[in-house]
């Protein structure tokens, strides 16, 4: 029997940016329902690394510092290497604190953080219900909803979709775009750290048609996240499998002088989870009774690490144009997508030219040599891939100049 319920806004997905926007809605005094597919927060394919900026909009956004401290491993920079020896070090400061270095996230502990806020603000976070279909018209949205065998149509005046890479929100508004760049796939998984009390930086090793991330994060693990963007990769995957591909992947990554003793070897604390396609695009983010945010509006690819980032400045723009919509300006879900397209648009441009680059190792390789030796071009674009700074810097000719000349 399928039964119908009403609210003011209900919100597709329960990672940081759906939990975020049903905090800050339900502190305005709105009533807020949240629907996350899975029972409890547990670790799927996700970022983990993130710059300053994040540790700022979260503490803008009420999260306490001794719960990000918790949760949250500092992280003092982040080695770029190449598969042929270049290496460069981007910062974001150097007191050591939270509030001037990348962190790592224990992201289970974090989403898990970010709902019960979310609860204690007084939205209603359903955990375990999937929502298979999505309506909307000018009057507000209706989704379906299922609740093991139950199934419900839940009527809502906005529904924000916080659903990730393969939104429901965004297929169902017909929305969904091709990638701007072309297929890749991501693996990532935890492995135990023998060191859990050092101070490291995390390490992005660019290899020939894939790239490893490795980051420190909370609870003595180490996070590897692996693209594979070449066909031949991929091609190895449906082969032979993800730990066979990882573990290959793994043994080209270069030894560091650093890196902690036998870590490659170690246990691996959770099962490899995978994520395909890993671009998503939306033609829009807003319509008549429904927004996007987070990865559901569109994210390009985890190389520049600014999706957690991204996904709490969507939230609060969201929270914000969704109250006012609730308030009687009728046209503010569409000035959220103006927003965003004026927040990001340049960013994203910058993020499209990186990950372009990743495609062809001779002109990274080039590029790579040139921040190693140049430190002034080098500081600029860790602040650009940081959010720290606008990114028009990166696209300055001046800089490009500084960046690309011989």
């Amino acid at each position: 029997m399928t039964t119908a319920e009403r609210t003011e806004v209900a919100i597709v997905g329960g990672g940081p940016a759906g939990a975020v926007v049903a905090t800050l809605l339900a502190h305005a005094g709105r009533e807020v329902v949240l629907f996350e597919r899975t029972r409890v927060p547990a670790w799927r394919a996700g970022g983990v690394f993130t710059s300053p900026a994040t540790m700022t909009a979260l503490r803008r956004i009420g999260v306490e510092s001794p719960v990000l401290g918790a949760l949250a491993r500092p992280i003092p920079g982040l080695r770029v290497e190449t598969r042929r020896g270049t290496s460069f070090r981007l910062t974001y400061g150097d007191d050591g604190s939270l509030a001037a270095t990348a962190v790592g996230l224990d992201r289970p502990a974090f989403d898990a953080a970010l709902l019960a806020m979310a609860e204690q603000a007084g939205a209603d976070v359903q955990m375990g219900v999937a929502v298979r279909r999505m309506t909307a018209a000018r009057e507000g949205a209706q989704l379906a909803i299922q609740r093991g065998t139950a199934t419900a149509t839940v009527k809502a005046s906005v529904v924000i979709g916080a659903d990730g890479l393969r939104s429901v929100v965004a297929r169902s508004m017909g929305v969904v775009r091709r990638a701007p760049l072309g297929l890749r796939v991501g693996l990532t998984f935890h492995i135990r750290d023998p060191e859990p009390g050092v101070l490291r930086d995390g390490r992005m090793c660019v290899l020939d048609g894939a790239y490893c991330g490795l980051a420190p994060v909370a609870g003595g693990r180490i996070n590897v996240g692996i693209v594979l963007a070449s066909a031949a990769w991929r091609r190895e995957l449906s082969e032979h499998g993800a730990a066979a591909v990882s573990a290959r992947v793994l043994a080209a990554v270069p030894i560091a002088a650093d890196e902690p003793p036998g870590w490659r070897d170690g246990e691996r604390c959770d099962e490899i989870a995978g994520a395909a396609p890993l671009g998503h695009r939306v033609a829009r983010r807003a319509g008549d009774g429904w927004l996007l945010i987070g990865d559901a509006a569109g994210f390009l690819d985890p190389f520049t690490g600014e999706g957690l980032h991204r996904a709490l400045v969507s939230a609060e723009l969201a929270a914000a144009s969704v109250n006012a919509y609730l308030s009687g300006e009728r046209g503010a879900l569409r000035a959220y997508d103006r927003a965003m397209s004026a927040r990001f648009a340049t960013k994203d441009v910058v993020s499209r030219v990186v990950t372009a680059f990743l495609d062809h190792p001779a002109a990274f390789e080039h590029v790579a040599a040139r921040l190693a030796r140049r430190a002034a071009v080098r500081e600029t674009m860790g602040l650009v891939m940081g959010d720290l700074v606008a990114a028009t810097r990166a696209l300055d000719p001046r800089f490009l100049a500084a960046l690309l000349a011989p």
